[in-house]
């Protein structure tokens, strides 16, 4: 390909382009596409954060409440799926940084492509419109019965009670479901432009 046509393919992704050589342009878009995965990378470095944070919380409240026999089980429940979740962070984490095949940068990228539009679009990428409130009310509940100092029965069984998490749980699902949509705009816009880069990386072979 000349280099006038790797000139035009570069200002699709770069509107400050003044890369003259063919070298230069491979590396610009290498850079670009570690860029874009160090993207994903740092939304996965949060969530582990996030999760290892709810652990610390829920062994704190389970060594504190252990008496409360339905309390344990609603944090054991939540824990197993904050651990679940822990485990499937890392791994992906581990995966889009992984390039044990010694692989080129441009199949490394396709199959990082393909890996991430499984997870944003593939048939179980909306599970969490389901899985979401139930976790939400287990943790609303988690929350609330520790803070109030009263057993998890007596708990749900007070009318006040049972109003304030009933608006926690609303407020909590609003904020959830805000931040989560506008985490997965950005993860599309993300995935966008990197395969803009792997068709520019694919022109450029």
């Amino acid at each position: 390909m000349e280099t006038n046509e790797l000139k035009n393919i570069w200002k699709n992704v770069d509107s400050e382009f003044n890369i003259k050589t063919v070298e230069e342009l491979n590396q610009s878009l290498a850079a670009k596409t570690k860029k874009t995965i160090n993207k994903f990378l740092l939304i996965l470095s949060i969530d582990i954060v996030v999760c290892i944070g709810m652990l610390v919380f829920l062994t704190i409240t389970v060594l504190n409440r252990q008496g409360d026999v339905l309390y344990l089980i609603n944090n054991s429940i939540i824990g197993l799926i904050v651990l679940i979740s822990l485990i499937v962070s890392l791994l992906s984490m581990n995966k889009l940084q992984n390039n044990k095949f010694n692989l080129s940068l441009k199949d490394w990228v396709d199959q990082r492509i393909k890996m991430l539009s499984g997870w944003l679009l593939g048939k179980y990428s909306k599970l969490y419109i389901v899985l979401l409130p139930i976790l939400l009310v287990m943790i609303n509940l988690s929350i609330h019965i520790y803070y109030e100092h009263k057993p998890f029965i007596e708990v749900i069984k007070n009318e006040e009670s049972i109003i304030a998490l009933i608006i926690g749980f609303l407020v909590g699902l609003f904020v959830a479901f805000f931040v989560l949509n506008k985490i997965r705009k950005y993860h599309l816009k993300n995935l966008r432009f990197l395969k803009e880069l792997h068709a520019s990386l694919c022109n450029n072979h």
